[in-house]
């Protein structure tokens, strides 16, 4: 909440979207998806934060395709899907609280004019009613499930290169922390399809001051985990959405018996 005259002023209006979207599960699935860059939508008080409508359609607003990869994939699967609705330029739902790329002044070189020079209050109103109650309610999803036969899935897109120019060879990257086995096993079966260039914490380092959604909710509990990024261009169409969808259907329920076999 923010205050004008001394009323306090929500973040979202009324008839806005909640900061998640649930996709329940319709079989008894150990897999529990995550899409921390799903949406772009941001709160109508909020603008366009000072940008042209150009870079909207860019990485910096949201994880390209992995809305659509997630959603076919648990459809494929059956098993739950907790999506962030709101972009992560409003805030980014896969960074801690305060963390300095949390609420970007500027990214990937747009300056960021809506996120310049905000109050302490300002921040914590993106906090309480975006970041916090997206982790949450996956928190809450968490405790409705038995945890020893849970794979956690975060499941991200990366653009194929940065502002500077410099091209990502990866066609899909694997990160991971505190459980490097899965990230092995199931880098080994990507690598088996024959043609994929797979990186290992590549195109980014998964630790607990860079990221935050695999940390908070899978390593301080232990649970396998998999951080999931495939390259944007691969998955910018249907036919990619779909493509690499039922890839990932075939071989997570294959990674996941493997996975067992070796406990």
């Amino acid at each position: 909440m923010s205050q004008q005259n001394g009323t306090e002023i929500s973040l979202l209006g009324k008839d806005e979207a909640q900061p998640y979207h649930i996709h329940q599960a319709v079989v008894d699935s150990p897999f529990f998806l995550i899409s921390d860059h799903a949406g772009r939508v941001v709160p109508e008080r909020l603008g366009d934060l000072g940008l042209p409508r150009s870079e909207w359609d860019r990485h910096i607003a949201y994880d390209i395709g992995i809305r659509e990869v997630g959603r076919h994939l648990q459809q494929a699967l059956g098993c739950l899907l907790v999506e962030q609705v709101y972009s992560r330029l409003v805030i980014d739902c896969n960074r801690a609280a305060g963390h300095p790329t949390s609420i970007p002044p500027v990214s990937d070189g747009a300056p960021v004019l809506g996120n310049q020079g905000l109050s302490a209050v300002e921040r914590m109103q993106r906090e309480e009613t975006i970041l916090h109650a997206y982790h949450d309610e996956i928190e809450r999803q968490l405790a409705l499930r038995a945890l020893d036969e849970t794979l956690f899935v975060s499941l991200h897109s990366f653009t194929p290169a940065m502002q500077d120019g410099q091209k990502r060879p990866w066609d899909i990257g694997l990160l991971h922390d505190h459980d490097p086995h899965s990230a092995r096993l199931m880098r080994g079966l990507l690598e088996d399809e024959g043609s994929l260039c797979v990186g290992d914490n590549q195109p980014y380092v998964l630790n607990v001051q860079n990221e935050y959604s695999v940390p908070y909710h899978a390593g301080r509990r232990n649970l396998p985990a998999l951080e999931i990024e495939i390259r944007q261009d691969l998955i910018s169409d249907e036919v990619g959405q779909r493509l690499w969808a039922e890839r990932l259907a075939r071989l997570l329920p294959l990674f996941w018996e493997k996975r067992k076999d070796m406990v």
